[in-house]
This record gives C-alpha cells, sequence and structure tokens, in this order.
C-alpha cells in the first residue's frame, strides 16, 4: 500500500496503518516459536481451527500448515494486476496446500483493483474451478487510501455474473451495511465476515440480520494479531445479542460450510 501513501502519518509515523482506528494495537512480543505463541492463544480461548495465509515464499505459513494440518486452514492472498502470473500462483498453491479461500484487498493493491474491474474476473473464475471462496474486503477502508474501489454495490454485478461463486465480505462494509444485507438477501452465495471489527461494535444492520432470515450467512472472523488481540475479541463475545441458536452457526458451522471443511 505505500505508493498510496500521501499524509505525512501513514508515511512517517504508522507502524500499522490504521493504528489511528484502535486504542490497544496487540504488541505481541518477540517469539522463539511464532506457530507454537499463536497455537497457544488459540488454546486459550477454544479456537479449534484459524484460517492462516500461505504463498509461495512464505516458509513460516507452509510450515505451519505442514506440521499442524488439523489446526490451521491455508488461504492465499491475490493479487489480479500480475494477470495469470497470479491465477497460476493460485492453482500451485491449491495443488500442494488445498487452500481453503482466497483473499483480496481491492482498496491496498496497487494500482488498485476494484471489486467488478475487469482484472479480477480469471481469479473469480478459478476461484468457481478451483471451488474456493473470495474473502473480499468491502467498505471504506482503514488505511487512508481511497476507498471507491471497494463500495459494498459493486458486489451486485459480480454475484451476478459468478452465481456459482462463494463470495464473503470482510473489514466491515461499512457505511454500505444495510446495502451489504439487501445484496445478501438477494444472492444465494453471498455471506459477511465480522473480520477487523471489536464485538461491541459490529455494525447493528448485520446483527439483526443474523437473528433473523440471515442466520446462515454470518460467520465469527478476528483480526489477530493486527489491531485486536484475542483476548479483547472473546472479553467481548458474550455480550453481542445473537439468539441462542444463532451461535453455533456464526462461530462454527457457516464456516464449515462455506469454505468446504
Amino acid at each position: 500500500m505505500r505508493p498510496l501513501f500521501r499524509d505525512k502519518e501513514s508515511l512517517q509515523s504508522f507502524e500499522f496503518p490504521v493504528e489511528y482506528i484502535f486504542k490497544d494495537v496487540p504488541k505481541t512480543g518477540r517469539h522463539e516459536d511464532y506457530i507454537r505463541y499463536t497455537l497457544e492463544q488459540m488454546d486459550k480461548h477454544g479456537i479449534e481451527r484459524a484460517l492462516i495465509g500461505v504463498s509461495l515464499a512464505d516458509e513460516t505459513g507452509k510450515r505451519a500448515l505442514r506440521q499442524h494440518p488439523d489446526r490451521f486452514i491455508p488461504s492465499c492472498s491475490t493479487d489480479p494486476n500480475r494477470g495469470m502470473e497470479d491465477v497460476r500462483d493460485i492453482v500451485r498453491l491449491h495443488e500442494e496446500f488445498g487452500i481453503k479461500a482466497v483473499g483480496a484487498f481491492p482498496c491496498g493493491l496497487f494500482p488498485q483493483v476494484p471489486i467488478d474491474d475487469k482484472r479480477f474476473y480469471p481469479v473469480y473464475a478459478k476461484c468457481v474451478e478451483l471451488d474456493v471462496p473470495i474473502c473480499c474486503c468491502v467498505g471504506v477502508p482503514g488505511p487512508r487510501i481511497p476507498m471507491a474501489p471497494q463500495e459494498v454495490a459493486r458486489i451486485d454485478e459480480v454475484c451476478w455474473f459468478f452465481p456459482e461463486l462463494r463470495f464473503v465480505m470482510r473489514h466491515g462494509a461499512e457505511p454500505w451495511t444495510e446495502l451489504a444485507v439487501k445484496l445478501m438477501l438477494k444472492w444465494p452465495n453471498l455471506y459477511y465476515s465480522t473480520s477487523a471489527f471489536a464485538p461491541r461494535y459490529y455494525p447493528k444492520a448485520i446483527l439483526d440480520y443474523a437473528n433473523t432470515r440471515g442466520a446462515d450467512k454470518v460467520m465469527y472472523a478476528g483480526y489477530f494479531p493486527m489491531g485486536l488481540s484475542l483476548d479483547r475479541i472473546m472479553g467481548e463475545m458474550p455480550n453481542v445479542p445473537l439468539k441462542d441458536e444463532v451461535w453455533p452457526k456464526f462461530l462454527r458451522q457457516n464456516a464449515i460450510r462455506v469454505f468446504g471443511l
């Protein structure tokens, strides 16, 4: 994202490009074994499995998946600016690690790539072929970069053209959460995850939808080890006003189904 930054704080002060949003950015410290540290944090909060990123150059991610295939679920990122080379990398990672998702950050790419841009279409097509969902940041991005590529309305045409594509919204969809709900009602394969939000700030429109017609469409996602610690997330979780019958779907069942676990 750095080539997109223009303000002084983003260029010179911030260690984490959205730290102005979060009061208590986790300080994980240094550890001999970050994989073991992550598993300890998961065990502390009763988290059975976690989605992690892997790339062809990422030895830590590869090691985590090889040593603990029962605890970590592989995903990869996409940069559609790379064209077919990016698609080939997705295929390689699927063949080697069996990735269960492809992650996208349209505003964070350089140059930026809107959700409905033609550069994304080969990636969407490959996700359909591989039967894996795309997990895409939507709504106003936290970093101080332009927001237009992630306008929620852009999802509509993608869901129309790729009805088989499982599309999971990430990072809030604000300020278009009501539109996000409307689109989930419209498109069977459109979902919402709560990534990057502390439970006390889950949008009301999303919680209302989860408690009514959207129990199968909304799933938990965290933000560890970025802006939110698992201690904070799980400490606030009991106060989320979900119905009793919605909790198993929100915390577990929807992810199992959507990611094909």
